[in-house]
């Protein structure tokens, strides 16, 4: 547990409504403190967890995007999801590395995707975008580019990591839009984490397990 010397990391990737909702948080963030960006696959953080996603089970896929639909109206946050959801997020991701994992470049896929509702599931897709960031459109096929967001994934994974989007502070995950008073309040208050009950259920034994 880490205070307000910890490193900060925020783990994300295109595909979340509820990564785009807490950007512009993450973002203020840095107007006060160094955060590493760090663009994920959360398909293969699932695989890794034996997880499904929210959007793999019907109930829970209706009720996610009118939840993060209303969140969005609550606040004032314009929302449109893209034409079809689940979509392949690699060549926003790739954008991404490939635009120097830049505020602006981040915003303005968040935006494409999520404020205009636009396609990003193939290069074709975002060739208007890749001309305002510019992108030349190889770059996004690049063995470099592959190899980097691979190593993101396989450290978000190593670090415990397991959804999006995901503030780390130090070692501590908080997970979710929802989480982030939470990471800030350990951020100014380090010692929150190492209160009594905080470490009591941080150990708590498992009293059933599935079969």
């Amino acid at each position: 547990m880490q205070g307000s010397g910890a490193t900060l990391t925020w783990y994300h990737d295109f595909i979340s409504p509820f990564a785009y909702l807490h950007w512009p948080k993450v973002r203020a963030l840095m107007q006060t403190h160094a955060v590493e960006v760090v663009p994920i696959l959360f398909a293969a953080v699932l695989e890794a967890n034996g997880h499904k996603g929210p959007a793999e089970i019907p109930a829970k896929r209706t009720f996610t995007y009118r939840h993060v639909l209303w969140q969005a109206r609550r606040r004032g946050t314009p929302l449109r999801f893209p034409p079809a959801h689940p979509f392949n997020p690699l060549a926003a991701l790739r954008l991404a590395v490939a635009a120097g994992n830049t505020p602006e470049a981040t915003t303005a896929i968040y935006d494409w995707i999520w404020a205009q509702g636009r396609d990003a599931g193939s290069v074709e897709a975002l060739a208007p975008l890749l001309r305002e960031l510019g992108v030349a459109a190889d770059a996004l096929g690049s063995d470099e580019g592959k190899s980097t967001l691979r190593a993101n994934t396989e450290a978000a994974i190593a670090a415990g990591v397991f959804g999006v989007p995901t503030l780390a502070v130090g070692s501590d995950l908080f997970w979710g839009d929802d989480a982030h008073a939470f990471a800030v309040s350990v951020l100014e208050e380090p010692s929150l984490l190492a209160e009594a009950e905080m470490q009591r259920v941080a150990s708590l034994p498992v009293g059933v397990r599935r079969a």
